[in-house]
């Protein structure tokens, strides 16, 4: 499982999905349960979003 997760595209996914999700969330649900739905998203796609950098600079420090 942890092999699919930390895959390339699965990472893109979860980044462009959550942030997507997270700057909605507002707007779509209202009063607390939407900013913490923010929040949570926010959270997912910047994790995701770091495992991207890290993969780059491995790849990059690689060549």
């Amino acid at each position: 499982m942890k092999a699919l997760l930390s895959s390339r595209p699965v990472l893109w996914f979860l980044f462009l999905f959550n942030a997507v999700v997270a700057a909605a969330a507002p707007f779509v649900v209202d009063g607390t349960q939407g900013v913490m739905t923010a929040v949570g998203m926010g959270v997912v796609s910047l994790g995701a979003g770091v495992e991207l950098a890290r993969g780059r600079r491995k790849r990059a420090a690689a060549v």
